[in-house]
């Protein structure tokens, strides 16, 4: 059973949002807050297995909140849920640790599919989300392809293997994926994860895939040919 912890400072959100998770049969909601430090203290009684959180919030917003709920430790993984399709917030989120992006409108389905993919240790962003992030990091890459000397050393610092699991990180694959692809089992594609993560200094494989884009790892084109041939530094 999966433990979720819901932050939104709308009342009706939280109930809403209560009453589709509580229908799956493996997750059940052991809580809620309405406002960033009130996630904060609860995360630390209720150790929830998923933080789903809002970004916009009085006093301590869903960003915030996030880095400092990763930093305790008090909860596995934070999937983020707004109403704003702005790119930035993905990219604050991200940075901050979190291992998915909803919107508020992705529905039932898509939503508990976040959840699992957290609880698994996976990360689902929202198509729409997704697409805007990608086009404009590929539009960046065009202009500026040449990765910064950190980026390059922390790249140079990834096995042949690691640098294998990133692209598929950054196409969006998932743990299973990845591991059916190089016929390896789900705990060594965890293990090289987390290698990747360590290399990198990022907090989760989202953001392993945002530094794929803005590092240049990933060039242009990518989206269209097969992973082996567009990857380069």
């Amino acid at each position: 059973m999966i433990s979720v912890l819901i932050v939104d400072d709308q009342p009706v959100v939280r109930a809403g949002l209560r009453l589709m998770l509580d229908a799956e049969p493996d997750i059940s909601v052991v809580g809620d807050a309405g406002d960033g430090l009130a996630a904060v203290s609860a995360a630390a009684v209720l150790r929830p297995d998923i933080v789903v959180m809002d970004i916009r919030m009085p006093g301590i917003d869903g960003v915030e909140a996030t880095r400092r709920i990763l930093a305790e430790k008090t909860a596995s993984a934070v999937l983020m849920v707004t109403t704003f399709d702005d790119e930035e917030y993905l990219l604050d989120s991200v940075r901050a640790g979190a291992c998915g992006f909803l919107l508020k409108d992705a529905g039932p389905d898509l939503l508990a599919a976040a959840v699992r993919s957290a609880g698994r240790g996976d990360a689902l962003i929202d198509p729409g989300m997704t697409r805007a992030l990608i086009e404009r990091r590929l539009r960046d890459s065009a202009t500026d392809a040449s990765p910064s000397s950190a980026a390059s050393a922390k790249l140079a610092s990834l096995s042949a293997r690691e640098r294998e699991v990133l692209s598929e990180i950054a196409r969006g694959l998932s743990n299973s994926e990845i591991a059916e692809r190089f016929f390896v089992s789900d705990a060594t594609v965890k293990t090289h994860i987390g290698n990747v993560l360590s290399k990198l200094g990022v907090p989760s494989r989202v953001a392993a895939a945002v530094f794929a884009y803005e590092s240049g790892f990933v060039r242009p084109g990518w989206l269209n040919r097969s992973a082996g041939s567009d990857i380069g530094v």
